[in-house]
């Protein structure tokens, strides 16, 4: 217990002094015209109140993530607390914000665009691809998840039914001003999300179930040595850590933040919060199952099905209320969530090609490609798709974070905030491409260690090489 008790005040103080400090690295100006103030359309530009950005914010970074992510990284034991809460701080937090603000400056572009203008023309392209790719792949995922989830509690309609009525209301949701659907229910999700998370609390802090303590980094998976906790536990663990999908959301919200010290609370307070949400899971997690190895073992006997283990702790630890938030959870969170990436994917595809989405007809022909592409992809295996996703969500934030440490570095401000964090997450998602048996699968972990660490060193040398260069698409362009 006192280990989560730590964590959780890390976390809650960091908003307050580290948020605060990044604050000043951003130079924020609650004067200088925030790109609604510009821009306004009644599309994706529209000026929202700061509680209302903030909760959709949090709705369409976290979905499931920070449950589903937090449940199986608990199967490492303990050590998950240290990587909920360093990584949230310094890894997560720091990404969201300062990514955040740099989409500001640049009118609330998509990310590509931003990349590209930090890391080259060439890097765009491909980031431009690799994130349409990636946001087609979250709606598959939080297309697919919810209606097998709804099939085993609406047996009467079938998975597939399902899936066509989910991907109805992405069609319609998406193309929606942001403030017809997104910005009037959404909140309300967020709300369930917090509420679920706060239940969880209560029942931490009563002491009802005992929460281990972090007293050693051992890895308490059934299987070790396939699961190592470098890198396994970090990619596992995305949202609630850091998530290069957080950033790819954060224009549609940049697009509504009418003044720039609002920042904090969006962004970096969204992640904190998240941060929380999976502390929290996590804990609640290990506790219910009387450890990470009875957890393990729970998940191993119901197929490693996250979803199972969320119904059963809410329902045991909060009654018929806590059914009822775990309905939203598990199945309304994704589906807020797959809306929200293919949105963010026409808004990509738009910024690419330059495409006007005032008109609903270029809207619908923007969107309609994506949906079709997202509903070959659920024809797949699940895990497939989700072991994909999962690699992928990390190694976005590789790039994000090299963008921040050149923006950083031009501006003559503090780099270290983002180099460390770019170097950690460059060396975390190359040695997985190097011992998982998807990608490569070295069977000398040593020496995908030693391939992982000269890559990173390579990438470093070629971003550092952008640090002197001319600059693609300056702050003050826009």
């Amino acid at each position: 217990m006192i280990t989560f008790i730590v964590c959780f005040a890390l976390l809650v103080t960091a908003y307050f002094t580290y948020g605060r400090y990044l604050e000043k690295l951003a130079d924020v100006d609650p004067e200088r015209a925030t790109p609604v103030q510009r821009l306004e359309d009644g599309v994706d530009y529209i000026r929202l109140p700061r509680w209302r950005v903030f909760l959709i914010q949090l709705l369409n970074i976290a979905g499931t993530g920070p449950i589903f992510g937090a449940i199986l990284g608990a199967c490492f034991g303990p050590v998950a607390f240290l990587w909920i809460t360093l990584g949230g701080i310094f890894f997560g937090a720091m990404h969201d914000y300062l990514s955040g603000m740099m989409i500001i400056r640049h009118d609330g572009k998509s990310l590509p665009e931003i990349i590209g203008a930090y890391l080259g023309a060439n890097t765009r392209t491909v980031v431009r691809i690799f994130s349409i790719v990636l946001m087609v792949l979250v709606g598959a995922v939080f297309l697919l998840s919810p209606a097998q989830l709804l099939d085993t509690m609406v047996p009467s309609i079938s998975a597939q039914v399902w899936i066509w009525i989910i991907l109805a209301y992405y069609i319609i949701a998406t193309m929606l001003p942001v403030d017809k659907v997104i910005g009037k229910v959404y909140p309300i999700f967020g709300v369930a999300l917090v509420a679920m998370a706060a239940g969880l609390l209560v029942v931490i802090l009563s002491g009802a179930y005992e929460v281990p303590e972090l007293t050693t980094l051992h890895n308490y998976q059934l299987n070790p040595e396939a699961l190592p906790i470098v890198p396994t536990l970090f990619i596992t663990i995305a949202c609630g850590a850091i998530s290069g999908f957080h950033a790819t959301q954060s224009p549609l919200m940049a697009r509504c933040i009418e003044n720039e010290k609002k920042c904090r609370s969006v962004f970096y307070g969204s992640m904190i919060s998240e941060s929380i949400i999976a502390l929290i899971w996590a804990a609640i997690a290990m506790a219910f199952f009387h450890g990470p190895t009875g957890l393990g073992e729970q998940l191993a006997q119901h197929g490693n099905n996250a979803a199972w283990a969320v119904d059963i702790i809410s329902n045991t630890t909060l009654g018929k209320v806590g059914a009822f938030l775990a309905l939203l959870g598990v199945v309304v969170a994704p589906i807020s969530t797959g809306d929200t990436a293919f949105r963010g994917a026409r808004l990509m595809i738009a910024d690419i090609f330059n495409i006007d989405q005032r008109p609903l007809l270029k809207r619908f022909a923007v969107c309609i490609p994506l949906f079709i592409v997202g509903y070959g992809i659920t024809l797949f295996n699940f895990d497939i798709i989700w072991r994909y996703f999962a690699w992928s969500n990390q190694t976005l934030s590789v790039f994000v974070l090299w963008s921040i440490y050149v923006w950083l570095a031009r501006r003559k401000k503090n780099i270290w905030v983002a180099l460390i964090p770019a170097i950690a997450m460059t060396f975390i998602v190359t040695s997985f491409v190097f011992v998982s048996p998807q990608f490569i699968g070295m069977e000398d972990r040593m020496i995908a260690f030693a391939c992982a660490a000269v890559v990173t060193l390579g990438i470093g040398y070629l971003v550092n090489r952008r640090v002197k260069g001319d600059v693609i698409m300056t702050e003050e362009a826009v």
